[in-house]
């Protein structure tokens, strides 16, 4: 292993963590965000924690600003050994009142920003034997009311590394998907909803997690050694996949019944 990693979302949050964990070991690290601020704060604390790098502007929609990326880890690092395809933005609505631009903006940065970066940096993937570590989320499995649009773009996310771990098995890429349960982050600072209430509302759900954006990052670390594909960082997480993969309907009762719990709130708040 030559220890190159590259991460997108590297300016904050998880995408951040990931970075330090990483860096702990002394790793080389192609950061890349939207957003510069946070990108030099990483770099400034990846220093501390032992590893080096660069950092660079990248917008997941635009596959020339990915493609751009692989060739600076080329010029840079003679390559690279696995990509964190970690960018994303939170989303919430019921689905009558989603637009289709919300759609949109969902699945050009949640899942085809994942498709673009796998696309980008394969060749340099299957030249070092590297790995894949797409970053999805219980939404993707657990499929929660009044966010379809991010439930979708995830659940697109983990079939694109099902079918990627089939596909690179041969070239002996390694693929992993990560679905962790909300958690405290800025994730809410991108939240694009149709209503202040239904933000207050995940930002509930966001509080209530017991686990940093640190011990998940961790958790990816031990679990990616381990070899494990779908990896699910919150044991509340991995005991409500149990439930969905034994009994489905119990799970959709639950989901339902939520779901009457937020459309009440949203109608009080209304009024």
């Amino acid at each position: 292993m030559h220890n190159r990693i590259m991460i997108t979302g590297a300016g904050s949050g998880l995408g951040r963590e990931i970075a330090l964990r990483w860096a702990r070991e002394s790793w080389r690290l192609a950061l890349s965000d939207v957003n510069d601020a946070g990108l030099q704060e990483t770099l400034r604390q990846v220093r501390e924690a032992g590893g080096d790098g660069f950092v660079q502007r990248c917008d997941v929609r635009d596959y020339s600003q990915l493609t751009a990326l692989a060739q600076t880890c080329e010029e840079k690092f003679g390559g690279v050994d696995i990509i964190v395809n970690n960018a994303g933005v939170a989303s919430g609505g019921f689905f009558k009142e989603l637009s289709l631009e919300d759609w949109d903006w969902q699945i050009a940065i949640n899942l085809m920003g994942v498709v673009k970066g796998c696309k980008a940096f394969l060749p340099m993937l299957e030249a070092s034997k590297g790995k894949i570590i797409n970053i999805a989320s219980m939404a993707a499995l657990m499929q929660g009311p009044a966010m379809s649009n991010y439930n979708v773009a995830k659940a697109g996310v983990v079939a694109l590394s099902e079918s990627l771990l089939v596909e690179l098995r041969q070239q002996e890429v390694g693929v992993h998907v990560v679905c962790p349960s909300f958690f405290q982050t800025n994730l809410l600072d991108s939240f694009r909803g149709p209503t202040p209430a239904m933000k207050a509302q995940v930002g509930k759900l966001l509080e209530s997690s017991p686990i940093t954006a640190a011990e998940i990052a961790d958790y990816i670390y031990e679990h990616v050694a381990q070899g494990e594909f779908m990896i699910l960082p919150h044991e509340q997480g991995r005991m409500a996949w149990q439930l969905k993969q034994k009994s489905p309907q119990a799970l959709y009762d639950e989901m339902a019944s939520m779901c009457e719990k937020m459309r009440a709130k949203a109608r009080q708040a209304r009024e």
